[in-house]
């Protein structure tokens, strides 16, 4: 009989091959395992940039419109409702922030920020600044509603 089908016969049944060599055995058991849990996100240094006043209005990741005046981020590491500390690097400045979208879309940049976010920051003008962001914990639905009540939806 093919090792291959005996394999597989093994497995479906849930047997180890003894017979078969133990090098089969061994590969029998690693199909079986899990892949080892990977952890959320770590502590990041990187460039980030400030996202354009077009973009408002438009509906981000998470579902809600984007407002200028929110202290929100967009990331590509970090789960939708997460909190983050960011700092500046070059002057200290800091706040929390919450992950509602995903981005930046442009290599070596590993945030977003809302204009509000990068005025705090004072970022200027150039609109990218070095930034270190460290996840605080996650946020439930209820706490990432925004402040203000939202505006009905138009009807066409």
């Amino acid at each position: 009989m093919n090792p291959l089908r005996i394999l597989l016969a093994c497995t479906l049944f849930g047997t180890t091959l003894t017979v078969a060599g133990p090098a089969l055995a061994r590969s029998a058991q690693e199909t079986r395992r899990a892949a080892p849990a990977r952890p959320v996100a770590a502590a990041q240094h990187g460039q980030a940039s400030i996202y354009a006043q077009h973009f408002r209005g438009r509906r981000m990741a998470d579902g809600a419109r984007f407002d200028p005046r929110a202290h929100t981020v967009a990331s590509r590491t970090l789960p939708l409702g997460s909190a983050a500390k960011v700092t500046n690097l070059r002057n200290g400045r800091s706040m929390t922030v919450r992950v509602t979208d995903r981005g930046p879309h442009i290599r070596r940049r590993i945030l977003d920020v809302s204009p509000a976010v990068a005025q705090e920051l004072g970022m200027g003008t150039t609109g990218t600044a070095m930034v270190a962001v460290v996840p605080v914990s996650f946020v439930t639905r209820a706490q990432a509603a925004p402040a203000r009540p939202a505006r009905p939806a138009r009807r066409r």
